[in-house]
């Protein structure tokens, strides 16, 4: 007989079997370390104990950005939702449903603006949990409206990638972007704006063959996996063993494909300071 079930009067019974979240604990991909989850929340999604820097959500990162953590989050372009009529195990249109309603955003790119230490930018983010972070068409117009934005209020434009590359249920559409997004760009340098790429583990494929490697200054978390095809793609290319490290981020930083390795405790301060010193603004006070 299952005493606490048969014998514990029911209200007893519910707070002995109360649920435990199951996130609670956070189990760090590098060292096997086991993270109280509001640790690693207050240290920016950062593993306190070997510094393995794991994906922050957008709304984290903008809060840990901007001035006061206060911002202004901007609308991105609607585009037609499935020019292909896509469909693999389910309709394409059901999957961006599902993923809308897990990540709470309408497309893999989030678009604000605000101050950077009294600065103001327009910032855009890529989540990789929207579908991979992949670049199609609503990403791409999303891109391309920021630095549009960017050149209407002349401020600089800032962009923190992730993702696997371009959107196989949009095709040749997806693959559009990259040419669009190269022009968007275009129209920042010709306006003499700042164009700051922080590189986010991982950043492939289409998107690092367009806007992800055209910045003024390129930033790169540490131990972000930078690249366009896969290591394994490329070994079994050029049958060759490829270098301990490749496609890293500091291994990048030492082959002069990156210009800098900042941890991301550090981000806010160094593009506050690299935005000044682009635009010729006044140093901070101290």
């Amino acid at each position: 007989m299952n005493w606490i079930s048969n014998v514990v009067p029911p209200k007893i019974r519910s707070f002995l079997k109360r649920d435990t979240p199951e996130n609670l604990w956070v189990k760090c991909p590098e060292s096997g370390a086991l993270v109280f989850h509001k640790d690693l929340e207050a240290n920016l999604y950062v593993v306190p104990s070997s510094g393995y820097h794991m994906r922050i959500p957008p709304k984290a990162r903008l809060d840990a950005l901007f001035d006061d953590g206060a911002y202004e989050t901007l609308p991105v372009p609607e585009v037609q939702a499935d020019p292909l009529k896509f469909r693999d195990i389910k309709r394409y249109t059901d999957r961006l449903k599902d993923y809308r309603a897990k990540t709470g955003v309408y497309d893999a790119v989030t678009l604000a603006a605000g101050a950077l230490q009294g600065t103001a930018v327009t910032v855009a983010v890529q989540d990789f949990d929207f579908l991979g972070g992949s670049l199609g068409m609503a990403a791409g117009e999303a891109i391309v409206s920021g630095m549009l934005r960017a050149v209407e209020k002349k401020t600089p434009f800032i962009i923190f990638t992730a993702s696997g590359g371009a959107r196989m249920q949009e095709g040749m559409f997806s693959l559009m972007q990259m040419p669009r997004t190269t022009v968007a760009v275009e129209r920042l340098k010709a306006a003499k704006l700042p164009y700051i790429v922080v590189l986010t583990n991982p950043t492939t494929g289409g998107v690092t063959a367009s806007y992800a490697m055209l910045g003024d200054i390129h930033i790169a978390e540490p131990g972000a996996v930078i690249g366009f095809a896969g290591a394994r793609v490329i070994e079994q290319t050029i049958r060759e063993r490829l270098p301990q490290g490749f496609q890293r981020a500091e291994y990048l930083r030492q082959h002069g494909m990156v210009d800098m390795v900042t941890p991301r405790a550090e981000l806010r301060e160094t593009l506050g300071r690299i935005c000044r010193l682009l635009t010729k603004a006044p140093a901070q006070a101290a």
